[in-house]
């Protein structure tokens, strides 16, 4: 039986510092190497957002060494889903790539205690994501 290959997952956002590190990180997590996961930003900030670094080292997933990527063409076309938050016009648009825009605050700036609810949102919307993604895949592979 040939086997499919996972799923690819983008997460875009202004500066991949908060959001999309958040959500990455998370989705990569839930899924246990099942779904490829990348983010990326159309203005890529300088450094991680610590409150976001924190946020997830709560939940036992450390992203202390991650870094802001650029968004770029082949990161786009190499995606399946490209999830946006907050990027606007400036993510790029091709033909059968499924997006979604999450509307989710924008973590830069905020204290912990401000973060933690982003963080849970992201959350939760990933764990839908990753369920809708995998089904069927993990019970086939169950046989």
């Amino acid at each position: 039986m040939t086997r499919e290959p996972p799923p690819e997952v983008l997460f875009v956002c202004v500066h991949n510092a908060g959001r999309s590190q958040m959500a990455a990180a998370l989705l990569h997590h839930h899924a246990g190497g099942d779904i490829v996961v990348r983010s990326a930003g159309s203005t890529p900030a300088d450094e991680i957002n610590p409150a976001a670094v924190e946020a997830l080292a709560e939940l036992g997933i450390d992203i202390s060494e991650e870094f802001p990527k650029p968004l770029t063409d082949e990161t786009v076309r190499g995606a399946d889903v490209v999830i946006t938050m907050g990027c606007g016009d400036t993510c790029p648009i091709f033909p059968s790539k499924r997006y979604l825009d999450w509307d989710i605050p924008d973590p830069a700036g905020l204290p912990l205690e401000e973060v933690r609810p982003i963080r849970d949102e992201i959350d939760r919307r990933v764990r839908e994501l990753a369920d809708e993604l995998l089904a069927g895949t993990r019970r086939s592979d169950t046989r």
